[in-house]
């Protein structure tokens, strides 16, 4: 079961020229294609006098969610080679997008796709790398009876909880690094709470 993941920890920026052209990259940690869309939209934004726009992403503990854009450019010649370093680096959750200002001349495919994967490539040398800890978030419902030992316990092990609610029947949100999952489930029996929804890993 894999407890970490590495990402950037905030936007990183990176260059690369060829010919006149001019490669800006930027990578950014990055949790979803709505996310995503709002960066790239503000990047779009910031450089609306470009030619293109082309990126790539990757997220989710088993990096199988990934996509890549050429946005104009000649197929697989620049959303390939951003996301091959992305994979190089080993990273997820992050979205790496990169901008053209076309200097006059063509550079061909293996041009580009050289002078892609060396400006995102430029933009992860300059990022700060992090190894992110994963968090199993479970929301437990119990009766107000055994509340006592459910606070101690909680104390005694130092697991953070919120979204704490103390009725007759009580709920809370608790979240524990993934490898103390098992030990969670044994408290709960012991304590006889059944009912418990997980709420996801992040």
């Amino acid at each position: 079961m894999q407890t970490t993941y590495k990402t950037v920890r905030q936007q990183s920026e990176g260059l690369y020229k060829e010919k006149g052209s001019k490669f800006i990259a930027y990578a950014v940690c990055c949790y979803s294609e709505e996310e995503a869309k709002r960066y790239l939209e503000q990047w779009r934004k910031e450089h609306y006098q470009s030619r293109h726009l082309c990126w790539a992403y990757r997220f989710g503990l088993d990096k199988q969610q990934f996509r890549a854009n050429d946005d104009g450019e000649p197929s697989n010649s620049a959303g390939a080679p951003i996301l091959g370093q992305i994979q190089s680096f080993d990273l997820t959750n992050i979205l790496i997008g990169v901008v053209r200002y076309f200097g006059g001349v063509k550079l061909g495919v293996g041009g580009l796709i050289h002078a892609y994967r060396e400006a995102a490539q430029d933009a992860l040398q300059q990022a700060e790398i992090i190894e992110v800890e994963v968090f199993h978030h479970v929301r437990i419902h119990f009766s107000y009876e055994v509340m006592p030992e459910v606070m101690n316990w909680l104390k005694r092990m130092n697991l953070d909880y919120s979204n704490q609610q103390f009725e007759l029947a009580c709920t809370l949100d608790i979240q524990l690094p993934l490898n103390r999952v098992s030990e969670l489930k044994e408290e709960l029996e012991t304590l006889g709470i059944t009912d418990s929804e997980v709420l996801g890993d992040y």
